[in-house]
């Protein structure tokens, strides 16, 4: 059947309800109830433990404070640079993308288009890494057994970075390239530097051909300053050492005859045996000042690896170490090591970015990072990064056996929903907090006093004041710690005329406790709780109008303990964040049969490749023919996708053919 025909068939079949049959899932593993006492042994995608909130602070911070403002953003001192919505995004390890991303080129999760949807329309776009410790064992081949897009090779489980090889073909860019087709995704790959020998640039030059504009850089290896400690490097390897693996990149890309070869990342250190000051005294930065497309570190505030592996120390108490978390010292303390590295990359005239973070290596905590308390500290952390002038952030993505996910696929689709970590809206407060017009520069407020438990952020756009992000860590249930700020624009002694408005609109981020997991709601929505997300936001969307004192000049903004409060200080401030509408994609199982469009099993399976119902996925993959492709969109995929997104995507990936 030709494809124009097909497309047609199914177009009809299903009449207008966009949605995708998924062949075949089967649970891997089910949430089960813990006896108390008992140590939980199963996959972090299915621990329910949830910690008690810290105790308040003591003494409790002024719950009633002031907060004086400029309208105009020349009056303002230490503003940021310039910054975009989509400052946050996320980097996945290499090694389950097909857990979290998609299968192969023709059959995508519809939960991850959904999020990545929801973070786009706030913020333009969504910029997402694959790669990671996996990625520097990563080999491309052309075929792998049973269709499979990527294998994993054996793995010393004993050794936290010692990441198992990886094989993989080219399926796994058509993937990417197909999601970029649907939602405005821009990608990150890894050039692999295991064996600077003999270097593996596969996947620049097919990433190149594949994913093009939609391809936004190559990191060029994952924490080298760790190559020695974990055995991948001869003692005294050091940072000349990179910089001239680096050159060996270079050379090898250029030698490609690719279209782009100023798109490279480096040097993406953990900032463990080095500082980025080592890399900078090499003189990489204008040495490779023509290749370089920005500047990379990767940082995490803690590791939990003594609890999952010998000889990293004792394991650490999670309810003990919640508090530390709760304050914003924490975003503060991490991003105190590179705020000489951010200036040196304004000089430099490149983007710094924060390539891989989360709550914890090794995996994140239990009740820690699956909490509210979490997304509070992602956020603050965000907009820490932000007002010290990164460009950009990527919060690392693991499969189900990792606590830190932003969302949680749970490989049993027939059966239950994703789950959404509470760290996810973090990324869509912080999306709407920075707006779409990439013109927006914040700074921290220090307000009431700088206590540490109720911070604040200011945000300017277009040069005038825009919005407030207000922040209370506290968690009290009696509402003696909820906080009064009361904003005034201009006026008192400032010397400027009065500007408070009439009224604002306010945005709440609230869950009943920092410890909750499920209960978390923005403006009134919610993503659901365990099992129950689909990637769409559900509810009311709920934005409640403040009135001010513009005679007293003056507006009272409360922020609920715990929670935070994001505040549109005029209407114009508010459609730059908030989306007039979100395509979403539906997903249905063959397992379900309400809610399920009813087509022909059989056209259905077979439009979808050759193994059909048959096998245990849909899917027309390098393992049915080892044919070349020509590059652009997989066109395995259009058949489904285009049905998700409506017409006009089928328009705009018809257009991606070649």
């Amino acid at each position: 059947m030709s494809f124009p025909t097909l497309l047609w068939t199914l177009l009809t079949a299903l009449g207008g309800v966009q949605a995708v049959t998924v062949y075949g899932q089967t649970p891997i593993a089910a949430a089960t109830s813990l006896a108390a006492g008992a140590t939980y042994t199963g996959l972090a995608a299915y621990d329910t433990r949830v910690l008690d909130p810290p105790p308040l602070p003591d003494p409790r911070p002024p719950t009633q404070f002031g907060i004086q403002l400029s309208q105009a953003a020349s009056n303002v001192q230490g503003l940021s640079i310039p910054l975009s919505g989509a400052f946050y995004g996320f980097s996945v390890e290499m090694s389950v993308t097909t857990q979290v991303i998609g299968l192969n080129g023709s059959f995508i999760h519809p939960p991850f288009l959904n999020l990545m949807s929801l973070i786009a329309e706030r913020a333009g776009r969504v910029l997402v890494r694959v790669g990671g410790n996996t990625q520097d064992f990563a080999r491309m081949v052309t075929v792998l057994e049973d269709g499979k897009a990527i294998e994993k090779q054996q793995v010393n489980t004993n050794n936290p970075t010692q990441t198992p090889g990886l094989l993989y073909t080219t399926e796994i860019l058509y993937l990417l390239s197909n999601i970029s087709a649907l939602v405005n995704v821009n990608w990150y790959l890894g050039v692999p530097l295991n064996d600077s020998t003999n270097l593996a640039l596969d996947i620049v030059e097919w990433g190149e051909r594949i994913l093009g504009d939609s391809l936004v850089g190559f990191q060029v290896g994952n924490e080298p300053d760790l190559y020695q400690r974990h055995g991948h490097r001869e003692l005294g390897y050091g940072p000349y050492d990179y910089f001239g693996e680096f050159a060996d990149v270079v050379a090898g890309i250029k030698a490609l005859n690719v279209p782009v070869t100023n798109n490279l990342i480096g040097p993406s250190l953990a900032t463990g045996d080095w500082y980025p000051e080592d890399i900078w005294n090499t003189g990489f930065i204008p040495a490779y000042a023509d290749t370089l497309s920005a500047l990379t570190v990767e940082h995490y505030p803690d590791d939990n690896c003594g609890a999952l592996y010998e000889g990293f120390g004792d394991p650490v108490d999670p309810q003990q170490e919640f508090a530390r978390y709760l304050n914003h010292t924490a975003g503060q303390d991490i991003v105190r090591i590179y705020l000489n590295s951010t200036q040196i990359a304004q000089e430099a005239g490149k983007p710094f970015i924060m390539f891989e973070t989360n709550s914890a290596s090794c995996g994140g905590f239990p009740g820690i990072s699956t909490s509210f308390g979490a997304a509070l500290w992602a956020l603050d952390y965000g907009l820490t990064m932000a007002y010290s002038n990164f460009s950009h952030a990527l919060l690392h993505v693991g499969g189900q056996n990792v606590y830190y996910n932003v969302s949680v696929p749970t490989n049993q689709s027939s059966f239950h929903e994703w789950t959404v970590g509470p760290i996810f809206y973090s990324v869509l407060a912080v999306a709407e907090t920075l707006g779409s017009s990439n013109n927006s520069r914040i700074i921290d407020l220090n307000q009431n006093d700088g206590n540490i438990f109720t911070p604040g952020y200011a945000v300017y756009e277009n040069d005038s004041l825009a919005r407030l992000a207000l922040i209370n860590f506290m968690t009290d249930s009696s509402g003696a710690s909820d906080y009064t700020a009361t904003v005034s624009i201009g006026g008192g002694e400032s010397g400027q005329p009065n500007g408070t408005p009439a009224e604002v609109k306010v945005k709440y981020l609230v869950a009943p406790s920092v410890g909750d997991k499920w209960n978390v709601t923005w403006g009134g929505q919610s993503l659901g709780g365990q099992f129950e997300a689909d990637g769409r936001l559900k509810g009311e969307l709920k934005i409640e109008t403040v009135p001010c004192d513009q005679q007293a000049n003056t507006c009272q903004i409360k922020v609920p303990a715990p929670g935070f409060a994001l505040v549109f200080m005029t209407n114009e401030a508010m459609r730059e964040s908030e989306p007039a509408s979100t395509a979403t994609f539906p997903t249905t199982a063959i397992t379900k049969a309400k809610n399920t469009a009813t087509i022909d099993q059989a056209v259905l399976a077979t439009s979808n490749g050759n193994k059909g119902m048959q096998g245990r996925y849909g899917s027309t993959s390098a393992g049915s023919s080892a044919a070349p492709r020509t590059a652009g969109t997989y066109p395995g995929a259009v058949v489904l996708l285009a049905i998700l997104a409506g017409a006009d995507v089928v328009r705009r990936v018809m257009s991606r053919q070649l």
